[in-house]
């Protein structure tokens, strides 16, 4: 079979695409004598270009005030016996930063286009209360506001990333937020900061100018928002001392290619850090009825989640490859700042908190998604995985005391050694994991090269039946031993629960072997593995 390059160029096409364009061979054959035998691959890991770095951003979260995400999630009960700064949860805290979280995105999401935020500073028993309208119409006291988010960014070691309220709110509350976060000078803004307890600027960075601005931001055109977007931007000043801007464009749903062309177009690229992209994984593809449950899955839905969750590559290089026709320089950032798997909620749980289990095949979906970032790293460098604590595909579920850990958050464990690394590009063809006359792709992979050398590939095995074996070379590499860990389990439904919080876990991986000057893997069905190279 021929091989395709992994790595993304200008006028390459999308990897998911390569390797679904191929001979045909396998199709050709009868799949009966494969069932039992593993399918081999031949990989190729690239020197690459030492300027091209995977974005330790890629890896980021997002807290909305959603459901249980802030409230019950980071933002406890005094009352509640767990170890607490404040009303922060520190064993939540801790779980993350394990993780190294690089970014965490708030207040929102929808919420953020309702969100004013002179009602979430100042004393507790003084800040009104408000209506949360779009997530199940709770009563928000506001006593997570602008100063507990950051002395939680400050705690995880994250930067900051606010969203503006575009929707709703005023360019001057807009440019006083900044302000009163940002400046040192004496103003009444400064001066209310410091009478709140923080005499310091912030300096906080990045900041989203709107959310979702053709939907629950407000249902605007991409030729109305990016008139709006200037003006909001306009007002949106440095301060001395603190760090220049990154004004974030409130980008594209899905494949939406005319809002990108519009923004792109009509906004300068002096005037905008990053462009923003939100694109969920729906298990049955569709927005109406039932979106698919979270454990009660065949393989058949299986299947298509995971088709449709591959569909991520092409919808990113589908939008980068119109910034790069405005942009050839890649100065612009695309953001995937809404992105993971979608499905009903658990049943007898409040519909509108977004509150779902996570499985292996949830995990799966998260390392294929990341190795499709990590090869995008020239154009993708942020990403915000929704949502982290107790809503949609969050990385940590609680219960009261009780705390878990989903697979998901193990892969995020695991790709942390992608971070701020140098990217290597691969070259392999992927077999197909085959269903009902249907393909796609069984293997993905992505690759990276440390501070200290160490070389790490990242590999995903979305077949639930098959093995996969692997002989890779590696041109230009320097090794001597090869470990790893592994993520799996017995079925791709598996998933943790309060009672049973480790049925699926980091492992060592004992299927790596050097052979030669040649890398052997044995890659185990429905597994994530990653490989560490010294």
């Amino acid at each position: 079979m021929p091989t395709f390059p992994l790595h993304h160029s200008t006028s390459a096409p999308s990897f998911l695409r390569r390797q679904t364009q191929r001979l045909g061979l396998l199709a050709a054959l009868s799949l009966a004598p494969l069932l039992s035998v593993a399918q081999a691959v031949q990989m190729t890991v690239q020197p690459g270009d030492p300027k091209l770095i995977i974005s330790k951003h890629i890896q980021g979260q997002f807290a909305e005030h959603l459901g249980r995400c802030i409230y019950d999630g980071i933002w406890v009960d005094p009352a509640l016996n767990v170890p607490k700064k404040g009303r922060l949860r520190m064993d939540v805290v801790e779980a993350l930063k394990k993780i190294k979280v690089p970014n965490l995105r708030w207040p929102g999401g929808c919420f953020a286009d309702t969100y004013h935020w002179r009602d979430g500073i100042g004393p507790t028993a003084q800040r009104p209360k408000m209506l949360n309208l779009w997530w199940g119409n709770n009563l928000e006291d506001n006593s997570f506001g602008t100063h507990e988010f950051l002395e939680l960014c400050d705690l995880l070691g994250t930067e900051p990333y606010l969203a503006a309220n575009v929707g709703s709110g005023t360019v001057q509350e807009m440019a006083g937020w900044m302000e009163y976060l940002n400046a040192n000078q004496d103003t009444p803004l400064v001066q209310e900061r410091r009478k709140n307890g923080h005499p310091e600027p912030y300096k906080v960075t990045w900041w989203g100018i709107g959310n979702e601005s053709w939907g629950c931001g407000g249902n605007m055109t991409p030729e109305y928002y990016t008139d709006v977007y200037k003006r909001y931007a306009t007002f949106a000043h440095n301060y001395e001392g603190a760090p220049p801007m990154k004004k974030i464009v409130s980008g594209a749903n899905g494949d939406d290619a005319n809002w990108t062309e519009v923004c792109m177009k009509r906004i300068p690229t002096n005037q905008m850090w990053g462009l923003t992209l939100h694109y969920y994984t729906l298990p049955t593809g569709s927005w109406s009825g039932s979106k698919g449950s979270a454990t009660g899955f065949n393989e058949q839905q299986y299947f298509n989640t995971l088709r449709n969750g591959l569909k991520m590559d092409a919808i990113v290089a589908k939008h980068a490859a119109i910034m790069d026709k405005y942009d050839k320089e890649k100065k612009v950032a695309l953001l995937v700042d809404e992105w993971g798997i979608w499905t009903d909620v658990e049943p007898g749980t409040n519909p509108g908190f977004l509150y779902q289990q996570n499985t292996l095949r949830d995990a799966l979906l998260a390392g294929t998604t990341l190795n499709i970032f990590n090869n995008h790293c020239d154009r993708v460098r942020g990403a915000n995985l929704a949502q982290a604590i107790n809503v949609l595909q969050a990385v940590i579920l609680t219960e009261k005391e009780k705390m878990l850990l989903t697979p998901t958050y193990h892969v995020f464990d695991l790709y942390q050694v992608h971070q701020d690394a140098q990217y290597l590009p691969l070259q392999f063809s992927s077999p197909d994991y085959v269903l009902n006359g249907e393909k796609i792709p069984a293997l993905n992979a992505s690759a990276s090269k440390d501070k200290n050398g160490a070389v790490h590939i990242s590999l995903v095995n979305l077949d639930p039946n098959k093995t996969l074996t692997l002989e890779t070379a590696l041109p230009g590499v320097s090794w001597k031993n090869v470990s790893g860990r592994i993520l799996t389990s017995g079925n791709v439904s598996d998933y943790n629960t309060f009672d049973k919080p480790n049925t699926i876990q980091l492992a060592a991986f004992k299927g790596a072997k050097k052979r030669g000057d040649k890398l052997n893997v044995t890659l185990p069905s429905k597994s994530v593995v990653v490989l560490e190279l010294k």
